[in-house]
């Protein structure tokens, strides 16, 4: 079963005053965190897993820390078997809006799920979530990930463990305004050679991709009269992913510098 490729389908939609959808097509990777996958030496810039890049990035191994995580909320898995969603490192370069961890106990039984959540400021967070019988969890929003979205509310998910079909969605629901919603769809594939470089022609530096795309509609949104929502530091995240033993440089995104220059402009009129 693992590890997987997942070509798919992720699908934003936002209602209310401003209507906006984005279809964005990527490929992920459901992998054992104990055991990353080494692809032929040739193909591992398309295919890098580093413990660096998430949760605290301080552990030795990713598995290392999930179960950190897990221990200081009181969960032990015992060397039960983890499976992961992810973004590779694809290049050098890696960004994961949304890592998922399905975390079974010695006996097979799933004890949770934990949601590890990357924003554009360079910060993260994770939620443990226990699904019921049908593989919906609720939990109170407590991150700023988007520069559109205060950082309240409750997000209602569907994480059904991947399997031949992958299929996900996150419904956030805020005081007074429409439920904004996401979701992501695939088939698997198996991670031959192959079908890793018909991904990463299909889907050149992914990641990267990811990235940029997110950018580009916060500008659109911006553009179109959607009001930046101010963050703190508790709630924006303050660990980077690509140098966590380094002190985070407080930087203003292209979201906040355009609304700079529009409220100047509106000023001096």
């Amino acid at each position: 079963m693992i590890p997987a490729l997942y070509p798919c389908l992720v699908v934003h939609r936002r209602r209310g005053a401003v209507e906006h959808t984005v279809r964005h097509r990527t490929y992920l990777w459901l992998i054992d965190p104990d055991e990353p996958p080494r692809p032929q030496w040739w193909l591992r810039p398309l295919a890098g897993f580093r413990a660096r890049d998430h949760f605290d990035g301080t552990a030795p191994t990713i598995r290392a820390g999930l179960d950190r995580f897990l221990a200081d909320r009181g969960v032990f898995l015992e060397g039960g078997r983890v499976t992961m969603l992810c973004h590779a490192r694809v290049l050098g370069y890696v960004f994961n809006p949304l890592t998922l961890y399905w975390c079974r106990d010695r006996a097979g039984r799933l004890r949770c799920v934990v949601a590890e959540v990357h924003n554009t400021y360079h910060g993260r967070h994770c939620y443990l979530l226990e699904p019921d019988e049908r593989d919906r969890a609720r939990t109170a929003k407590e991150f700023y990930v988007s520069p559109f979205l205060p950082a309240e509310g409750h997000y209602t998910m569907r994480l059904p463990e991947p399997d031949e079909r992958l299929s996900l969605s996150v419904r956030l629901e805020l005081p007074d305004h429409p439920p904004f919603t996401a979701g992501v769809a695939g088939h698997r594939r198996q991670p031959t050679s192959r079908n890793l470089l018909s991904a990463a022609v299909r889907h050149p530096w992914s990641t990267l991709a990811v990235s940029a795309a997110i950018r580009l509609h916060g500008l659109r949104l911006l553009l179109r009269g959607l009001s930046i929502q101010p963050r703190s530091a508790d709630t924006a995240g303050s660990q980077r992913a690509s140098s966590p033993a380094r002190r985070p440089r407080r930087r203003r995104s292209p979201h906040h510098r355009l609304a700079d220059r529009r409220r100047t402009k509106e000023s001096t009129k």
